[in-house]
């Protein structure tokens, strides 16, 4: 608890709870523990290779080297930040830690293969490699489900209120009637659309040495084809290397998934603005949890918190989101060093992100239609049926019916044909909720 209250960040406090299983994906010691394994899994596909030198290296090690650093705690990140500390370097710590770790686990005969550890490699070959996987893994193991939750609550939502009646508004103003489920399932749809496009992305990498050229290992072993080496390498993590980079990758490929991002939660905030107004009007009512104060001094009040604590915290993700995609596709000569600092908040504006998507996933548990707040103001507005009139007129071949509606409404004498709350329209798109 005291942690959490000396945390400057409300991810790492208040809104944990919303996002403590994005750690083991994107906190600082998953960032360690990626690229350790970034760094294994390049030694053993240089031994697999097989390099010249490792030729003779058993594979039969390679599964201890794996488990060199497992399990994977406290007292390894403790002694990775001792070597970082000394080295004044992280991913030369990772590099001499995995040297120590290794030699004490490998005979005398063949500590000479340490030498291979990072060989060739730039520190942005590992990170990148390393950060890709991390937020590859938090957007599927966390993320995406979350998402994936959202769609399928609002669905049954808009599936069960599918004919509740309800005035429509465009540009604020009554218009013509609809059904408040067929406006959630609009953002069904829209949701579903950017959900499909972030599962089909491809998380890209860069591996290419000091300024992407792959200099030291043509230099060294030349008759390999490093090109194909790397390309194996990446799609054994799980990525694909990018063909022609400087030292750091050109981020737009990770700037589309961003955007991707950016996009949904634009969707997500939408809602929580429309849920917002139609309680506002009285067309859903909020349900106090157990024990819950809607206000300090109000007793009657019951506030759409979830709703605005959804809203602000979608807004900053996307702020966020924005900022990378404009700001690191941008690098001086062959790279600066501002890629590596801004990276390092992929889990701050992941996080935010998710504390407004499972905010509003809560909200919605909270909500309660009130058809008859819905229907009163439906018979107060039969003016919205003066478009069926005048279309019926036309079926008819009247040429002057949107003219004679339109002075029956100014005079007043406009007579519905039909209740409003029967003219809402045809959604056959709207289906059942698959069933899970």
């Amino acid at each position: 608890m005291a942690d959490e209250i000396g945390s400057l960040s409300p991810l790492d406090g208040r809104y944990l709870r919303y996002v403590a299983d994005l750690r083991p994906y994107l906190s600082e010691a998953a960032f360690f523990r990626y690229r350790l394994e970034v760094e294994t899994e390049y030694f053993a596909a240089l031994v697999e290779l097989p390099l010249p030198p490792l030729a003779d290296f058993p594979k039969s090690y390679l599964t201890q080297l794996r488990q060199a650093f497992l399990p994977f705690g406290k007292e390894v990140v403790e002694e990775l930040r001792r070597l970082e500390a000394q080295t004044r370097h992280d991913v030369k710590a990772i590099e001499y830690f995995l040297r120590q770790r290794w030699q004490a686990l490998l005979p005398p005969a063949y500590h000479k293969a340490l030498a291979f550890i990072h060989f060739g490699l730039t520190s942005q070959d590992v990170n990148t490699s390393a950060q890709a996987q991390m937020f590859r893994d938090a957007l599927k193991a966390v993320y995406l489900p979350a998402v994936e939750r959202l769609i399928q609550r609002l669905h049954a939502q808009a599936y069960a209120w599918r004919e509740l009646a309800m005035l429509g508004f465009t540009h604020g103003q009554p218009a013509s009637p609809t059904t408040l489920g067929k406006e959630l399932y609009v953002f069904v749809v829209r949701l579903e659309a950017e959900y499909a496009k972030l599962q089909a992305q491809v998380f890209w990498t860069k591996l290419g040495g000091a300024v992407g050229n792959l200099n030291a290992h043509y230099a060294t072993f030349p008759e390999i084809d490093w090109l194909a080496f790397f390309d194996r390498l990446a799609e054994r993590l799980g990525l694909r290397r990018f063909p022609c980079t400087t030292q750091i990758l050109p981020y737009e490929r990770w700037a589309e998934i961003w955007d991707n991002l950016r996009r949904l939660q634009s969707i997500c905030t939408d809602l929580a603005q429309d849920l917002w107004l139609y309680a506002h009007r009285g067309y859903l009512r909020l349900e106090k949890a157990e024990g819950q104060i809607g206000s300090s001094t109000m007793p009657h009040k019951v506030n759409p918190t979830l709703l605005e604590l959804a809203e602000g915290n979608l807004r900053l993700s996307n702020a966020l989101w924005s900022f990378l995609s404009e700001k690191l596709p941008v690098s001086r000569l062959q790279r600066d060093l501002t890629d590596s600092t801004l990276l390092r908040n992929l889990g701050v504006a992941l996080g935010h992100g998710l504390v407004g998507i499972r905010a509003l996933i809560e909200s919605l548990d909270q909500l309660v239609p009130v058809p008859t707040a819905m229907e009163a103001e439906l018979q107060a507005h039969p003016e919205v049926v003066a478009e069926a009139w005048q279309t019926l007129q036309r079926k008819a071949g009247n040429i002057y019916a949107y003219e004679e509606a339109l002075q029956a409404l100014r005079a007043g004498t406009f007579e519905p044909p039909f209740p409003p709350q029967t003219y809402v329209g045809y959604a056959p798109y709207m289906v059942p909720p698959p069933s899970r």
